[in-house]
């Protein structure tokens, strides 16, 4: 079995330390978490709001997903998709619910789904269109850490770039029509994907997908440029509909604990030791999330990780970058009726 050098180890926490405290830091300018809680608060919606958390069984998607359940008192009909039903049931279990006399209507489901499939996105998306009447929120924040090289589902697709890009893009695209309707009606209908705003790099353009120059360093700074291109081409197509691409910072997640990569898990503790002054907890990284994807307005956004507004900084998508990527995704996420 391979194992990566102790010195490379050694650099990569390097790195990653440099990384957290020149990204984690508020600054001048930040919102404050006292005052991102307040405006969180303030969200007294007049509808009863339905909202999708992708990968909201763990990590940054349940902190968010536990923060908008706070705020609305549980008063909403919030979805929560992924694959750990055992996680979800826990986690919807602790949702402020609405007092025995309050005629709120209320629902907080879980729906089971491998997102490296796109044929599973299909059919949770198709389900999740024919039972709402509409979307207010989609919120996708799947994660996927292992540092082997090119790692292909069934479909043909990279699981890392499945599970950051591909399914992402399909969970957009198959709810665009509930969203739509919610906004039709009136009502809130936005978007958020937490990746990393802000760290991405120009994509290569003679290999999307990355099936012939795949590394995972490449792909580390292709997918969150993949993921501007598309939230903005959605922004594009659908006036009126809010799309935000959120860059969290260091967050305390257990994503490095549950790495298939055995040396990843092994060095977990000293990971989380070694970052700890320079992190956020999942409660603090849920209410600056939730912040950055209630205050904005119709558009495409790019936030930081204290919900500050990133505008076009260190981007690097153009249109002709914008239209091949889309064709490229559009046949790659394409499921066989077979």
């Amino acid at each position: 079995m391979h194992c990566p050098s102790l010195g490379l180890l050694l650099s990569s926490l390097l790195v990653a330390l440099a990384s957290l405290f020149f990204y984690s830091n508020a600054g001048p300018g930040m919102p404050t978490l006292a005052a991102v809680r307040t405006a969180n608060a303030a969200f007294t919606p007049s509808y009863k709001p339905i909202a999708i958390f992708v990968g909201g069984t763990s990590g940054i998607g349940q902190g968010i997903a536990e923060a908008f359940a706070r705020h609305t008192r549980g008063a909403a009909h919030i979805v929560i998709v992924g694959r750990n039903r055992a996680a979800a049931d826990a986690i919807l279990a602790q949702f402020p619910k609405p007092k025995p006399d309050d005629k709120t209507q209320y629902t907080h489901e879980f729906v089971q789904c491998d997102v490296t499939l796109m044929r599973n996105v299909e059919a949770v998306t198709k389900d999740l269109r024919a039972r709402m009447p509409k979307i207010n929120f989609l919120v996708m924040s799947p994660g996927y850490m292992a540092l082997r090289g090119r790692d292909e589902t069934e479909e043909g697709l990279d699981r890392k770039l499945a599970v950051h890009y591909y399914a992402r893009w399909k969970f957009v695209d198959g709810l665009l029509p509930a969203l739509r309707r919610a906004k039709a009606a009136g009502e809130d209908a936005r978007v958020l994907s937490v990746l990393s705003a802000g760290h991405g790099a120009e994509i290569d353009l003679d290999d999307l997908g990355l099936k012939k120059t795949f590394s995972v360093s490449k792909a580390a700074v292709q997918a969150p440029t993949y993921n501007d291109l598309m939230l903005q081409e959605f922004a594009a197509r659908n006036p009126g509909i809010t799309f935000v691409h959120a860059y969290p910072g260091g967050v305390r997640t257990s994503i490095l604990a549950s790495s298939e990569s055995w040396w990843i898990r092994a060095s977990y503790p000293l990971v989380l030791g070694l970052t700890y002054p320079f992190t956020t907890s999942l409660h603090e990284t849920g209410e600056y999330m939730l912040h950055g994807l209630l205050n904005r307005k119709e558009g495409f956004w790019r936030v930081g990780s204290r919900a500050e507004d990133l505008g076009m900084k260190n981007y690097f998508g153009s249109e002709e970058a914008r239209k091949r990527l889309w064709e490229h995704t559009v046949k790659a996420t394409a499921v066989s009726s077979s």
